[in-house]
């Protein structure tokens, strides 16, 4: 059975974004990016594979599943087949959301659909956000793996929502990598 992985960047101070959903405070160091693609060159979005460099086979990933918001800056971009053609793209949401090409749009029951895809054959499941669906999906999340940023934003879209009751991890590794921003890797228990 393939794991599910939560693989996200966040603040210092827990948040994923700002209040407005937006990330560009966090550092884009060229030397970070190059550590985090060569690590997992499949989480780079397409259109900005070439101009980083970014060549590589997916080496964990072969899936990305993702809720509406985090999928919205392809949309708004104009990438009809989403930031991730490379990978099986599945997006959650329970609005009208159009399918483009090559993009799962999951309305239902998503605790099952994920599951489901668990259960296939093939490389893990990266979850790559937002906090509502992590949330949700958290009984399934097999390791969480957060990139934390050297930067303070005081407010803005957690880590997580919605969680109901305090869950206990394990932390399993932290790294250093360039640009002062730090891998820190932990089971939740699921398994290993």
């Amino acid at each position: 059975m393939r794991e599910l992985v939560y693989y996200v960047a966040t603040s210092l101070d827990g948040f994923i974004a700002d209040a407005s959903g937006d990330f560009s405070t966090f550092p884009q160091d060229p030397e970070t990016l190059a550590a985090l693609f060569d690590r997992y060159p499949e989480t780079c979005p397409a259109h900005l594979r070439e101009a980083l460099g970014v060549t590589g086979p997916a080496r964990r990933f072969d899936t990305v599943v993702m809720g509406r918001r985090t999928h919205a800056p392809a949309l708004d971009a104009g990438l009809v087949g989403g930031a991730y053609p490379h990978l099986r793209q599945v997006v959650v949401t329970h609005r009208d959301l159009p399918a483009p090409s090559g993009v799962e749009v999951v309305a239902g029951d998503v605790l099952a659909r994920v599951a489901e895809l668990k259960a296939e054959p093939g490389k893990d499941v990266w979850l790559c956000g937002g906090a509502d669906l992590a949330g949700q999906l958290l009984d399934l999340v097999d390791e969480i793996q957060v990139k934390v940023n050297p930067v303070l934003l005081g407010d803005g879209i957690p880590l997580f929502r919605g969680l109901g009751r305090p869950r206990e991890v394990r932390a399993v590794a932290v790294e250093p990598l360039p640009g002062g921003v730090t891998l820190a890797t932990y089971r939740t228990g699921r398994r290993g």
